[in-house]
């Protein structure tokens, strides 16, 4: 019997262009199913690749995944993985529509790359705001995703989409001075130095050196390709900012949420084996902040 052809049961469709309030356009991969009835959508930003496959950039890691856990999505045939996110084989089936979008300066978007920026966050109040409102959409849009994934939907909650309907914050972070860069104050610069550069640089928009797009057959980082110079003057230097700031102030703050403002239902979750990092996000301080804000 032929290998089923997951591709088949799915419309794709890749590199779709979101302009964005300043005129930028973000570019957004859509896995939805073969109706005419409008699906709830799923979606994630980020700077990891909307088109970098787990199984070839994560090898290790996926295939340790697979030896621990070799019933993995039962039905799936996992060809559209990727780092953090939903599978769409899965999904999909179940009636909704999956949405990856590559963030501001990150993949196969342009721009200046800022982690976890006021600016990141504008730009997806807007992308969700294009989900909720495409012909295929019932206008409910719901995020789902790990880490950099969960911390964004925290961050873009609190400016209140229309069209922001639930969401699922797996392992994220609360608090980016006391969760994130300076854990009891102390700067927390060795996870900076590995994480920034092996998952988020390797990817910038333009980088020559970055994995190939494994669904589009391009470059997972977009035509482009800068000078490291080039690279370099496209992204501000997060860990050179946290160096600089030993004390909490605006620009930490402006990296976190504000609890009085996030009203949309969401599930928290996280893993003890992330301790230190993700669960004091989850666990305490967002439950900490939540009641604080209420009273």
């Amino acid at each position: 019997m032929p290998p089923r052809d997951a591709a088949a049961s799915m419309v794709i469709e890749r590199d779709l262009p979101i302009t964005m309030d300043d005129g930028l356009i973000l570019r957004a991969d859509v896995y939805r199913p073969k109706t005419d009835a409008p699906v709830p959508v799923i979606m994630t930003l980020g700077p990891y690749g909307k088109g970098v496959m787990y199984q070839d950039h994560y090898k290790a890691m996926w295939d340790w995944l697979i030896e621990q856990h070799p019933d993995l999505l039962p039905g799936s045939t996992r060809s559209f993985m990727a780092w953090e996110t939903v599978d769409p084989e899965t999904w999909v089936p179940w009636g909704y529509a999956v949405v990856r979008v590559d963030s501001r300066g990150a993949c196969r978007s342009p721009g200046m790359l800022d982690i976890f920026s006021p600016r990141e966050t504008l730009d997806y109040y807007h992308a969700i705001e294009w989900a909720g409102t495409r012909p295929w959409s019932s206008g409910k849009v719901g995020l789902n995703g790990i880490s950099y994934y969960a911390i964004k939907q925290w961050h873009v909650a609190q400016l209140q989409p229309p069209h922001l309907t639930a969401m699922i914050p797996w392992e994220g972070a609360a608090d980016m001075y006391r969760d994130w860069y300076r854990h009891g104050g102390i700067l927390s610069n060795k996870f900076m130095e590995v994480w920034y550069p092996r998952q988020v640089l390797q990817v910038q928009h333009g980088n020559p050196k970055a994995p190939r797009d494994h669904w589009m057959n391009e470059p997972a980082a977009g035509p482009e390709q800068l000078s490291p110079e080039e690279l370099a003057a496209n992204r501000v230097d997060n860990l050179t900012n946290a160096r600089a700031r030993e004390m909490d102030d605006e620009w930490y703050r402006n990296q976190s949420p504000d609890w009085s403002k996030v009203n949309v239902p969401f599930l928290s979750a996280a893993n003890w084996a992330g301790f230190g990092l993700h669960p004091r996000g989850n666990f305490w301080r967002l439950p900490m902040r939540r009641r604080s804000k209420s009273g």
